[in-house]
């Protein structure tokens, strides 16, 4: 038996076809999804989705920038503000931003609040971009 999973931006549908296995990045960790899973619904962090569309295929990487997931009579339908997948991302240029970003959060000064949330999502979507595009970390 197989999962139906949707990811759905609102200028998009990222993926739409039948899977065997589901991660998630949840705001709690990751979270596996196989067929038969109980009823849920989730928020997403800002992190990088995993789907093996079969036993025999290879995983593909989703970049998925915050949202939530439902899971309901195998089922997976997930809702995010933005999600690309990791195959369409250049790994030179996501590379590359998640050096800036990574700097630019090192360079903030420790009392400057709205700074340091500003600069630590923009590092998580570029980590996120870097390892859905292949990059290690």
């Amino acid at each position: 038996m197989t999962l139906t999973v949707r990811v759905i931006s609102p200028d998009k549908t990222v993926w739409d076809a039948a899977a065997e296995e589901v991660i998630l990045p949840s705001t709690t960790g990751q979270l596996g999804i196989l067929s038969g899973h109980a009823p849920l619904l989730s928020a997403l962090d800002i992190g990088v989705m995993r789907v093996r569309p079969s036993k025999n295929q290879s995983w593909v990487a989703i970049a998925l920038l915050g949202g939530f997931a439902e899971v309901e009579q195998n089922e997976v339908t997930i809702l995010v503000n933005s999600a690309e997948r990791g195959d369409t991302i250049n790994l030179e240029e996501a590379r590359n931003a998640f050096n800036e970003a990574q700097t630019r959060l090192n360079q903030v000064p420790a009392g400057d609040r709205q700074a340091q949330i500003q600069a630590t999502q923009a590092f998580k979507r570029a980590r996120a971009r870097f390892q859905a595009a292949g990059g290690m970390i």
